[in-house]
């Protein structure tokens, strides 16, 4: 995550818990920390997302073979190892795994507006007048989750 991305973020998380101290309102925070997640991420999982956000077969079968064709060697003592193949995960590196890492979180995105939509879960809402309800922020490998403190919130958060 570059280092005003994250400037922004802290100062977001900042005036959100602010506001929630001046207005005497109970805050529900969560954070999600995603930065092993790219060793995990499944290639058929990110398969099914790109589908149903309806990318073209083709898109999908390139992003396919350039994930999916991917080899690896260890050195010991200096010396590489034969390549073997890797099975899932994203390549530190790789100029096109940033990409595929947000269209992976995009399945926690949905999830969220869902649950909001459905009324399971209850964001935190900023502001007095024209408020903003605010349910998550995801920036690059941190997801924060936010909402008015209750049980049923955890129980939501937990269903996910």
């Amino acid at each position: 995550m570059s280092v005003i991305t994250r400037v922004i973020s802290i100062l977001i998380v900042n005036e959100v818990v602010d506001e929630a101290r001046r207005s005497n309102k109970e805050l529900m925070l969560f954070k999600v920390d995603f930065g092993k997640a790219y060793d995990s991420v499944d290639w058929g999982y990110l398969d099914d997302v790109m589908g149903r956000m309806s990318f073209p077969t083709l898109w999908r079968k390139w992003i396919k073979e350039c994930i999916c064709m991917a080899t690896a060697s260890v050195l010991v003592n200096g010396s590489p190892t034969e390549e073997f193949p890797l099975e899932k995960g994203l390549r530190q590196g790789d100029p096109l795994s940033p990409f595929l890492f947000l269209l992976a979180t995009e399945g926690l995105n949905v999830l969220m507006k869902a649950l909001v939509e459905s009324n399971l879960f209850t964001g935190y809402s900023i502001g007095y007048q024209d408020p903003i309800t605010v349910s998550h922020l995801q920036f690059a490998d941190d997801t924060l989750l936010l909402g008015v403190k209750s049980w049923a919130n955890v129980r939501a958060l937990r269903a996910v």
